[in-house]
């Protein structure tokens, strides 16, 4: 029997009210768009669970909630996975750090501008405490006056959004899932 691959929305919340927040808003937009999916937290993730996604996003998280760091041996699988990946806040700052980037302070809330590494110009909803500072394994394709917001890795298919595009850029999450992704341009 063939087992159908969904997507893999991995939480990195630690309150479960959060949920409300920060998965929830992604799940309804695979739902709207008929595409199938799968919540876990990332402390009850298994792999049988990465083996049955086909993608896999992982969502963000409160301000202050950073207990995904004490914990961030359970993201190891992150080095070695093969699907396509996609990290939404906390979720760029888990790859940045796997891959050795800095993780370092600095505030950003609110709608600001981003710019493409082409000069396209956007608006995005940030909410974050810390920014990343990418190695050389990754591109940084756009940023904001203060930091990096989206990157990708140069060999694999994995991509960082420091922002929120669940609040205004819904259409990159369904871009990723079906495909459609040229460096989020």
């Amino acid at each position: 029997m063939k087992i159908e691959k969904k997507i893999l929305l991995v939480s990195t919340c630690k309150e479960k009210l959060h949920k409300l927040e920060f998965i929830k808003p992604v799940a309804d937009i695979l739902a709207k768009n008929k595409i199938k999916f799968f919540i876990k937290h990332y402390k009850n993730l298994n792999k049988k669970d990465l083996e049955k996604a086909r993608k896999i996003i992982i969502c963000g998280t409160a301000l202050k909630d950073n207990e995904y760091f004490c914990n961030i041996e359970k993201f190891n699988w992150i080095l070695k996975i093969k699907k396509p990946l996609l990290g939404i806040c906390s979720g760029m700052q888990i790859i940045a750090f796997l891959f050795h980037g800095k993780i370092e302070k600095k505030t950003e809330i609110g709608v600001v501008e981003v710019k493409t590494k082409t000069g396209k110009r956007f608006k995005v909803y940030t909410l974050h405490n810390f920014y990343v500072s990418p190695t050389k394994d990754f591109i940084p394709i756009a940023h904001s006056k203060k930091c990096v917001q989206i990157i990708k890795h140069k060999s694999k298919p994995i991509y960082g959004m420091l922002f929120h595009p669940e609040v205004l850029n819904k259409d990159l999450i369904l871009k990723f899932v079906n495909n459609e992704i040229q460096d989020f341009e």
